[in-house]
């Protein structure tokens, strides 16, 4: 199973990008630690993400593209999820770009206002690029998703899914 992370915070290094590591790696039922096999902290990726054609941006794609498990993770801004996150997914065909990846959306804010988020902008969005989305979309308070049971619970009930799926994809 090849698990990658796709982090649309602006800033680098941010708890979303720990956030979604964390989850990847117990989605994929990797040791704690162990990380992805591939993290794109898109902030990196920077202009390049604003045209067609880069090549940083153009790998980043085929990188997620070839990948079995993405969880696509951001923080909540204005309820919904980065213009950072959607200059990425813009570089994806629409209804094929994602096909054969099973995608998880992730997104972290202040307080539960916006619980919501990842199932009513960022889930719709993976699955319109023909991802894989059969789990619902995960929320978690940026400031204690390490110690959040509802990450772990969220593991509990859907990594079989998440894993059943891989297999049968590949």
């Amino acid at each position: 199973m090849t698990v990658t992370v796709v982090v649309g915070n602006p800033k680098p290094a941010s708890r979303t990008q720990a956030a979604a590591t964390l989850l990847a790696e117990k989605l994929g039922g990797r040791a704690p630690g162990s990380g992805a096999d591939h993290t794109f902290d898109l902030i990196e990726l920077g202009p390049g993400l604003l045209g067609w054609g880069d090549e940083s941006v153009a790998a980043a794609v085929k990188t997620v593209q070839s990948s079995s498990l993405v969880v696509f993770a951001s923080p909540t801004f204005k309820a919904t999820y980065t213009g950072l996150l959607k200059l990425f997914l813009d570089q994806f065909a629409g209804g094929t770009g994602l096909r054969g990846v099973v995608a998880v959306p992730l997104m972290l804010g202040a307080g539960p206002a916006h619980a919501l988020a990842p199932e009513l902008t960022l889930r719709p969005v993976l699955a319109e690029l023909g991802g894989t989305c059969a789990v619902p979309g995960l929320y978690l308070r940026d400031s204690s998703f390490s110690d959040d049971p509802a990450l772990d619970a969220y593991v509990e009930r859907w990594a079989p899914v998440v894993r059943a799926l891989v297999n049968l994809k590949h």
